[in-house]
């Protein structure tokens, strides 16, 4: 009994650790100084008016979440036919593909950066939205296709063999018999890929110019002369912004399906 109190004291004083820097950046952006302050020196909602009045914060936000949908999009149309692939079928070169599917998870994000500004060049791509989203899904990829391949079993292998035998076409048997099997994994490696997209800073900031520009990348060019009240206003939308995706993906299909692993 005392062994599960001081468990549970734990994890409850593990967890405000973790959102207690959430509360202090909301508090920070309400506050009436034209400096950080914790607590709030009053409070107000200028900060937010002073961001939403700026061009420049309005154009970021926009591009970060068109760019983080479309690397997302891309990163799993390209994910869930590789992940097939490497799980159903062997041939020279497997480990080899594997591995340079997934080298941009211990590639450092500066060198992808610097690397896709010199090819965007050659290709008259540079600082576009393109060299951009080309780079976001290399580097989200990997993260989709970590949480599809698991999924592919040789029990779920045997699922789809059994629909083809009963005369499913290969693209009812996917739609019907695999896709249902691996969501979980595509949801979960999705929204992986989304969060990933959203807040990269270093592959983004060789590719960004001041009409193209990321939320993060703007927040980091901002903190370089500015600090004030407008940086916590950002950073509190985005923590709002991403409690309600959790709780309309919570709505929509259930948390409890980003974790579990369908049995046959």
């Amino acid at each position: 009994m005392i062994a599960r109190l001081l468990i549970r004291i734990i994890a409850l004083a593990a967890m405000a650790y973790l959102v207690l820097p959430l509360v202090v950046i909301m508090g920070a952006s309400l506050t009436q100084t034209s400096y950080l302050a914790f607590p709030p020196q009053g409070l107000t909602l200028k900060w937010f008016g002073v961001l939403f009045d700026d061009p420049s914060y309005v154009s970021a936000f926009i591009t970060s979440t068109l760019l983080a949908l479309a690397a997302t999009a891309v990163a799993v149309l390209l994910a869930v036919p590789a992940s097939l692939a490497l799980a159903r079928y062997v041939f020279a070169g497997r480990a080899g593909v594997s591995s340079l599917l997934m080298s941009p998870l211990v590639l450092p994000y500066v060198v992808l950066g610097a690397a896709l500004l010199q090819f965007g060049n050659d290709f008259g791509l540079a600082r576009s939205f393109e060299a951009l989203l080309v780079g976001h899904v290399v580097i989200v990829m990997p993260f989709v296709l970590r949480s599809v391949l698991p999924l592919l079993t040789p029990e779920q292998r045997a699922l789809e063999e059994a629909s083809m035998d009963l005369g499913g076409t290969p693209v009812a048997t996917f739609f019907l018999v695999v896709l249902p099997q691996i969501r979980g994994g595509i949801v979960s490696g999705a929204l992986l890929a989304f969060i990933s997209s959203w807040i990269n800073v270093e592959l983004s900031i060789f590719n960004t110019t001041s009409a193209l520009n990321t939320i993060p990348v703007k927040m980091f060019n901002y903190v370089q002369y500015t600090i004030d009240p407008t940086i916590a206003a950002v950073s509190a939308i985005t923590i709002v912004a991403a409690a309600l995706v959790i709780i309309l993906l919570d709505l929509l299909i259930g948390l409890d399906m980003l974790s579990e692993r369908q049995q046959p």
